[in-house]
């Protein structure tokens, strides 16, 4: 029974956390803002090729009109592609891709056991006896949950070694990787070996469905060892991930949408003047001693 309270404990952190890091990007002062063009969000003709409505002759006095959908495609092209990466790094776009692509893969992969242990507590099972059901959407869905969990486990597998591996080996990369992100990659792959470990035993995922059908009527996981030690990975790297960098898909929106394409214009009595002024007068916690900071730090050097 510790097993699935351990699940769930897991489950609400990752959301709580994330959540959590959300509200700390939104209550941030402003950033200074980029303004970088092509800005996806300009409905009609300027948004074909990034334009901005700054282009027009006396703007201020025409009513501002934001694309969302445009600004979300862009975003999702980032998000779901890692394009910027694609286009600056091909080489290290792939590894790099792998590995986020794994993710997404798993992440499908995750929802559909859902999916299949709803099915099989409501009388349409997955699997028989016999093998697998004769029911169209039961067999669609363990095949798609099958091809989803073993591809997105073998690209995670071999992006996060291949990624761990590079920064040792290449001497660029090795200057600037911290102690924590050689960490990261390491947990990342002792998690998915840890699951390719229990797949082996269960090539069906028949596992996976019977947890989800455990935490659903909160029964206890009946787990071996190597079970054991993949549910207890996998619950760490959840609570983990969103307390370090790792947690850049919550942070990616707001470089977005309020560093990169934020071009809302400062009017007289507009709520972005009150935003800059506010930005203007936000003081640091921390104490600076650089003369045009702190004048009085120039005077005691003297």
């Amino acid at each position: 029974m510790l097993l699935t309270v351990f699940a769930y404990f897991s489950i609400l952190a990752f959301i709580g956390l994330s959540l959590y890091k959300a509200y700390q990007f939104a209550k941030m002062p402003m950033h200074g803002r980029w303004e970088l063009y092509p800005v996806p969000k300009e409905p009609g003709e300027k948004g074909h090729y990034g334009g901005s409505y700054y282009e027009d002759l006396e703007y201020w006095n025409k009513p501002r009109e934001v694309s969302h959908s445009g600004e979300l495609i862009d975003m999702l092209k980032e998000m779901l592609f890692i394009k910027n990466l694609f286009i600056n790094q091909k080489r290290q776009w792939w590894l790099s891709y792998a590995l986020h692509l794994g993710i997404y893969l798993l992440g499908l992969w995750t929802v559909l056991l859902a999916i299949g242990a709803i099915m099989n507590m409501s009388g349409v099972p997955i699997t028989t006896s016999e093998g697998v059901s004769t029911n169209v959407l039961a067999s669609l869905i363990y095949y798609v949950t099958l091809v989803a969990g073993a591809v997105g486990a073998i690209l995670l597998a071999f992006g996060s070694l291949s990624l761990f591996l590079k920064r040792i080996v290449n001497n660029t990369f090795a200057k600037y990787t911290t102690p924590q992100e050689y960490f990261n990659l390491f947990f990342l792959f002792a998690v998915v070996a840890s699951g390719l470990v229990v797949w082996i035993g269960d090539p069906g995922f028949n596992y996976g469905r019977q947890i989800f059908e455990a935490m659903f009527t909160f029964k206890p996981i009946q787990a071996d060892t190597a079970l054991t030690v993949h549910i207890l990975l996998l619950g760490a790297v959840m609570i983990y991930i969103p307390q370090t960098k790792m947690s850049h898909y919550v942070g990616k929106y707001f470089a977005f949408h309020k560093v990169l394409w934020d071009n809302e214009p400062n009017l007289r009595n507009s709520q972005m003047e009150n935003v800059v002024k506010e930005a203007i007068s936000y003081k640091p916690k921390a104490s600076w001693s650089a003369p045009h900071i702190n004048p009085a730090a120039k005077q005691d050097k003297k």
